[in-house]
């Protein structure tokens, strides 16, 4: 048990660091699955790519052997003991998910760490109303004062991650606040399902310097928000 709660959290720290940074400790992996086998929520598959054979592990996913798969940058484990599997792996890539999955190639993303990004636009949307209401940039501005009260913030989807560490994770721009200073783009979590380009209203808390440990930590966060379109 020990060991499937440190993978989980192991793989969890990888998907957040790809929704949040866009990058992983390795280049795109591709090849021809050759084996493949599901154990403890995850796939383990074997790829074959110029005659070598390489192990990875993504979150449980449908696939076929023959299929040629290429997978998101990832992060390398030698000596990885699958307590599941009852084998060691000496060598194992630890990837967020198949290449391609982050690019909104579905419009309701339900698998674990499944992200959609949207293309460069510029994005103007119209403050919400009411005492509780803020622009992007007025949250920033007022961290001080609004650490841990309810605010509202009405924006665009701009980036979803679905299902990582039990919540999905929204980045929310309203086209306030200046890009070279990162206040115009606030990180919402909460149970719902959006796409990329919906426009909604945001009802959380506001959190100052939140720290999820793992080196994730966040000038202004809001948590758990409900949705309304």
């Amino acid at each position: 048990m020990r060991k499937v709660t440190w993978l989980a959290i192991f793989m969890s720290v990888i998907l957040l660091a790809g929704f949040l940074n866009g990058t992983h400790a390795s280049s795109t992996l591709q090849g021809k699955v050759t084996e493949t086998m599901d154990s403890g929520g995850y796939t383990y598959i074997n790829i074959e790519t110029d005659g070598k054979k390489t192990w990875v592990a993504i979150p449980k996913t449908k696939v076929d052997v023959g299929q040629v798969i290429a997978f998101q940058p990832g992060m390398e484990m030698t000596g990885f003991e699958s307590k599941s599997l009852n084998r060691t792996f000496e060598s194992i890539m630890f990837s967020a998910g198949i290449a391609g999955e982050s690019a909104g190639s579905e419009k309701k993303p339900a698998v674990s760490g499944k992200t959609e990004t949207a293309q460069s636009k510029p994005v103007k949307v119209e403050k919400a109303t009411g005492p509780d209401a803020y622009t992007v940039a007025e949250l920033y501005g007022k961290l001080a004062d609004l650490d841990k009260k309810n605010i509202i913030v009405r924006g665009k989807v701009v980036k979803f991650s679905a299902n990582i560490m039990g919540k999905n994770w929204i980045h929310v721009q309203d086209g306030s606040g200046d890009p070279a200073k990162g206040t115009n783009d606030i990180i919402v979590t909460s149970q719902e399902i959006l796409e990329v380009g919906d426009t909604a209203t945001f009802q959380g808390t506001l959190y100052r310097d939140k720290d999820f440990g793992s080196g994730y930590k966040y000038a202004a966060i809001v948590e758990e928000a409900s949705v309304k379109k």
